[in-house]
């Protein structure tokens, strides 16, 4: 059952391949957990009690609640599915609750920091050089997600109305502006592309290998570290940090909270409404320290 979950995965729900990914390893884990500790060889087997002492062993394993949350997350959504498949008549996750977490704020770089990411950086002027400065830039500029920038065709870059096409969550288009500096180097490496490879065609990725291929997730990873490591102290140095920064300064210039909910292609405004509150606490530590009864 665990093969045709996955096939209604790819094909049904049309999940990205990293969630795909990610359910199979979890169910794998559990596989793996209930033949070891109950002698169960099939999935179907397992009831709430089985469910809830991997749970436990999860918590035990000092995993944090939002992790063990995600892999009972995929349990449910697997089980669903061999219910609706008629492979059993009872949801063993029915009773299961989620953990409760503590809400972090999301990291983000100060602006002179950022600043001194894009502008100070050695970008070589050959074809990595500028690919890297536009994955920097453009992770930072538009708020893309990583999966968001791996996606991109050159067809989805507009030079002449200043925007790009995202194929974000859910299969949904969303279309950003470009920044005019960005637009500049977009098209300085776009010249550089088609020194190095020859004509674009409107199929080629954006972000590619030097080879052409499509870009992976760890190259990309790998760039952010790399030019981030000189300039910012935060722990995380990932793809994601520059769209929580992305979203986080919009949000101290003043812009609209469902503008930004837009631009990052959320589907409610909950998701967005967490940057506010780096915005709040930088609010509240010019209080404290310019208010006379603060």
């Amino acid at each position: 059952m665990l093969f045709s979950f996955i096939t209604y995965l790819e094909h049904e729900k049309r999940a990205s391949p990293h969630t795909v990914l990610a359910y199979q390893k979890d169910l794998e884990q559990f596989q793996e957990f209930i033949t070891i500790s109950f002698g169960l060889t099939d999935m179907v087997e397992a009831g709430h009690a089985e469910i809830r002492a991997w749970m436990i062993d999860l918590i035990e394993q000092k995993l944090t609640p939002t992790s063990v949350n995600r892999k009972m997350a995929t349990l449910r959504s697997f089980y669903k599915f061999l219910l609706r498949s008629g492979e059993i008549v009872k949801d063993p996750t029915y009773k299961l609750r989620s953990l409760k977490k503590g809400r972090s704020l999301p990291e983000f770089i100060q602006e002179d920091a950022i600043d001194k990411v894009l502008s100070e950086m050695n970008f070589t002027p050959d074809f990595s050089g500028q690919r890297d400065r536009i994955v920097m830039e453009f992770l930072y500029l538009t708020g893309v997600r990583l999966s968001e920038l791996l996606s991109i065709r050159w067809k989805d870059i507009n030079l002449y109305s200043d925007e790009v096409t995202v194929l974000g969550k859910r299969k949904k288009y969303r279309i950003i502006p470009l920044t005019k500096s960005l637009k500049t180097n977009i098209i300085f490496y776009k010249k550089v592309f088609e020194e190095t490879f020859s004509n674009i065609e409107e199929s080629d990725y954006f972000i590619v290998r030097n080879s052409k291929e499509q870009a992976y997730p760890m190259m990309i990873y790998r760039i952010v570290r790399e030019h981030l490591d000189l300039f910012v102290q935060t722990t995380k140095r990932s793809p994601h940090l520059l769209r929580h920064t992305f979203a986080t300064h919009l949000l101290n210039k003043g812009a609209d909270l469902n503008a930004v909910k837009d631009l990052l292609g959320h589907s409610s405004l909950a998701a967005t409404q967490v940057y506010t509150h780096n915005s709040i606490e930088k609010l509240k530590a010019v209080f404290e320290q310019a208010h006379p009864k603060a």
